[in-house]
């Protein structure tokens, strides 16, 4: 294994590294934050030490551009006596482990044994994931090309996104993509339909509450900007968020802190922002429904994504994915679709774009003969 120790101390980060050389293992050692990032950028480690308390960039801050850079080497972070409550923050941020110095032989080798598995499980779980995202997003005309290259260029950042889109387009699949692509996609990854939470109840749905601060808050709850921290918070139809709920938003954005119902005390939170809206913003912004100092701290990146009608090209491989997943699913054989069928599928207007052609697909081959004909397509689908 391929080890990498950093610690400003040279007798610790000597020791450390005899001791880890003794048990076969190749270690660097970095004596500061800022040669350890660019040693972990342009190497490939299996598991990487690091000390909390160091001059100039500390620990906490080297695992952050870690992080940030979307290195997925597991960190474990040395802690002095009076370091672990900044240890367990650490733990909370993406650090794997945290060991107490003195050193100790058994615990260090324990430790390299497990951020090794981990290390190697969450390389193949991002390989899978990023498969997945990659499949789901079907489609090879110029429209969805542009998507993806977008999704491509941006993902690795932390800037807000927003996607604009009409209804049943994928805009959550750029959204997840989008995360799933990032430095954050180990953390938390949490959706919020906007337009599906009363009013009343938005406050609490995005920024919790104490218990006893209404009727029916038995217990204290986490909101969702917090259960999010670390991660992304993904703001489906914020076009439909109260004026109130979105100056609370703006707030968050701006100040990185919530407040929750009935709270007195500000939580931090670290969160990437990616909302979706099938609405124009900008008339709505004219008619008072929606703030536009959000519009500007949410639209640092637009992504449009293209009504199926402007990618018909696309069609017939939606179509083929939809066979085989719809098929997979309920354990059924694929079902062939002939090519008058799908050609009249690519001639229909699809008001409700990939979700109404994905629910018309298994219609056809729920009603449908085998093959589907173009007839099935006449009989059974609203051309």
């Amino acid at each position: 294994m391929k080890i990498l120790v950093v610690d400003d101390e040279r007798f610790i980060r000597s020791s450390l590294k005899e001791l880890l050389e003794m048990e076969s293992h190749t270690v660097d050692a970095a004596e500061n934050g800022p040669d350890a990032i660019k040693m972990a950028e342009s190497e490939k480690y299996d598991v990487i030490f690091c000390d909390i308390k160091m001059p100039g960039m500390d620990g906490v801050e080297v695992l952050t551009q870690l992080i940030a850079d979307g290195v997925e080497t597991p960190v474990v972070m040395i802690s002095g006596h009076g370091d672990i409550e900044t240890a367990v923050d650490c733990m909370r941020r993406g650090a794997f482990d945290f060991i107490e110095k003195p050193l100790d032989l058994n615990r260090i080798l324990i430790t390299v044994k497990n951020a090794s598995e981990k290390g190697a499980l969450v390389k193949e779980n991002k390989v899978l994931k990023k498969r997945i995202y990659g499949q789901e997003m079907i489609g090879e005309s110029e429209p969805i090309l542009r998507v993806k290259e977008m999704i491509g260029k941006v993902a690795p950042t932390d800037a807000s996104v927003l996607v604009i889109g009409p209804n049943g387009s994928g805009k959550e699949l750029v959204a997840r993509s989008l995360h799933q692509l990032s430095g954050r996609s180990m953390m938390p990854y949490v959706e919020v339909n906007c337009a599906a939470i009363p009013s009343e109840l938005i406050d609490s749905e995005l920024f919790g509450h104490k218990k006893g601060s209404f009727t029916s808050a038995i217990k204290d709850h986490k909101g969702k900007f917090e259960q999010a921290d670390g991660g992304t918070i993904f703001l489906d139809e914020i076009g439909d968020m109260s004026l109130a709920a979105q100056a609370k938003v703006l707030r968050c954005l701006q100040e990185k802190k919530i407040t929750p119902v009935g709270g007195d005390k500000d939580i931090a939170v670290d969160v990437r922002v990616i909302a979706a809206t099938n609405k124009d913003i900008q008339a709505e912004i004219a008619k008072g429904n929606f703030r536009e100092d959000l519009y500007h701290r949410l639209s640092v990146i637009v992504i449009k994504v293209p009504k199926l009608d402007d990618r018909k090209d696309d069609i017939p491989l939606l179509v083929d994915y939809f066979i085989g997943k719809i098929c997979s699913d309920s354990g059924k054989p694929d079902k062939e679709f002939t090519p008058e069928a799908v050609k009249a599928l690519v001639n229909k207007e699809w008001s409700g774009n990939i979700r109404e052609l994905r629910n018309v697909v298994e219609r056809l081959i729920i009603l449908g003969g085998d093959p589907v004909t173009e007839s099935d397509v006449k009989l059974y689908v609203n051309l």
